[in-house]
Parts: C-alpha cells; sequence; structure tokens
C-alpha cells in the first residue's frame, strides 16, 4: 500500500495520518518494486477528502515508473474521473462513495469498464461503512454496502477496518468472512497486518473467497523480509 498525501508517502491510522515514510511517491513506487512487489495498492489521501483525484500527476509518475499493475482509489466520484485514470494508465480502480451516492453513474462505470477493473472499497467503522475519506459514516452497514454492489455488478471487493488500519493490531477476521460468505464476492483484506501470523490467518480464509491481502505499515516497519515472505509462498 502507498498512500499519498500532498505527493508524500504517508500512513494513516484508524483514518487519521500519522506517519510519513518518504517524500517521494515516484521513488517509493520504485523500491517497493525492487523487493519483488507484484501489484500496488495507491490511495489519493487528498483526493479521498476533497471528492475529486488530486494526486493525479505523482500517480501518473507513479505507473510509469514500474512495470507492474497499480490499483488506485480516492476521489473518484464520476465517470470522466475513472476514465481519466485508465487513460493514465491505471490498470484498476477503486470506488467507495461513489458507489454509495451515485450508483447509476457507478453502473455507467461497471458497463464500460468490467468489474475485473473496477472494484469496490469499503472502509467500515464498528461495521458500518464510512464514505468521503472516512470523514462521514452512510449510515449503511457493511454487508449491505456489499450486496448493493453486488447487485450493479461488482465482483470483488476491499475491505478495512477503520479501528485498525495502520495499528499492526491484526484484521477483522469474522468481518472477511461474512463478507465473502454472504455476497459471494472475492475479498480483498486491507489494512492492520502485523506481520506474517496475520498473513497466514487470512490465508486460512481463502476456501470462503478472502483471496488477497494489502499490507502497507508492517513492510515500511520490516515487520518480515520480503524475499523471506516470497521463498515461503514459492515453496
Amino acid at each position: 500500500a502507498i498512500d499519498i498525501k500532498r505527493g508524500r508517502v504517508v500512513q494513516m491510522v484508524q483514518g487519521v495520518e500519522g506517519l510519513a515514510y518518504s517524500d517521494d511517491a515516484v521513488e517509493m513506487a520504485r523500491l517497493c518494486r525492487l523487493e519483488n512487489a507484484k501489484t500496488l495498492h495507491i490511495t489519493d489521501i487528498d483526493g479521498a477528502l476533497t471528492g475529486r483525484p488530486v494526486n493525479t500527476d505523482t500517480i501518473r509518475r507513479m505507473i510509469a515508473s514500474v512495470d507492474i499493475p497499480l490499483s488506485i482509489g480516492g476521489g473518484f466520484r464520476t465517470f470522466d474521473d475513472v476514465r481519466d485514470a485508465f487513460d493514465q494508465g491505471a490498470y484498476r480502480v477503486r470506488l467507495a462513495t461513489m458507489m454509495i451516492e451515485n450508483p447509476d453513474e457507478t453502473k455507467r462505470v461497471l458497463d464500460t469498464y468490467g468489474p475485473s477493473k473496477v472494484i469496490l472499497n469499503i472502509d467500515a467503522m464498528d461495521g458500518i461503512a464510512a464514505m468521503r475519506g472516512w470523514s462521514e459514516s452512510s449510515g449503511l452497514p457493511a454487508l449491505t454496502v456489499a450486496l448493493n454492489a453486488k447487485a450493479l455488478g461488482f465482483r470483488r471487493l476491499v475491505y478495512t477496518d477503520i479501528h485498525l488500519d495502520g495499528t499492526l493490531g491484526g484484521v477483522n477476521l469474522e468481518m472477511l468472512r461474512e463478507l465473502a460468505e454472504k455476497t459471494g464476492m472475492r475479498v480483498t483484506s486491507a489494512g492492520g497486518v502485523g506481520g506474517l501470523e496475520d498473513l497466514l490467518k487470512i490465508q486460512e480464509l481463502e476456501p470462503f473467497g478472502v483471496d488477497s491481502v494489502v499490507v502497507g505499515r508492517a513492510l515500511y516497519q520490516n515487520k518480515f523480509s520480503c524475499q523471506a515472505l516470497w521463498r515461503v509462498c514459492e515453496a
């Protein structure tokens, strides 16, 4: 995960900026690639808060600097915003607030680009989906948002428990399993991973449809060796 605020790489902790890792997000993307990252999960924090993509030039340069897919989220509220991201070379775009507030526009995006390229972000506080950069509650349970999204045509969601995000305190395994089982969608866990033990716990949910995980702070703070982890996976 690379979270960008004012062009810098930051760590959001429970929805609030807590740490800064680099003044150069493009260089961070290159470093992640050198560490054998196969994809990058990019969030435009300024975009999420303002309701329109902000760090577009930085993200464009990140896309150009590495030879792996980038998933982009944060501030996508219109069809044109999504189109521009794909025109820049984004591999995937993640929608959150737009799905809740404007399902018709969301359906247009899905019909144009397809559910392998457009995926759902659910960021939840106490089981209730947040929106507008986590600054407001939607009032809707995460499961309701996921089911509404499935009805529109979404096939994958990325779930973040805001209480755990950036804390290295583990993930909400129960919610991950519930979302996967009750929606039949593929689920990516994001936020809270503190080390290899958490990854192995998430891996136990793979039979239910939780098939991937986004890791940020644990990598930045060397909670495990990337290269050693790849060797474990390959074995």
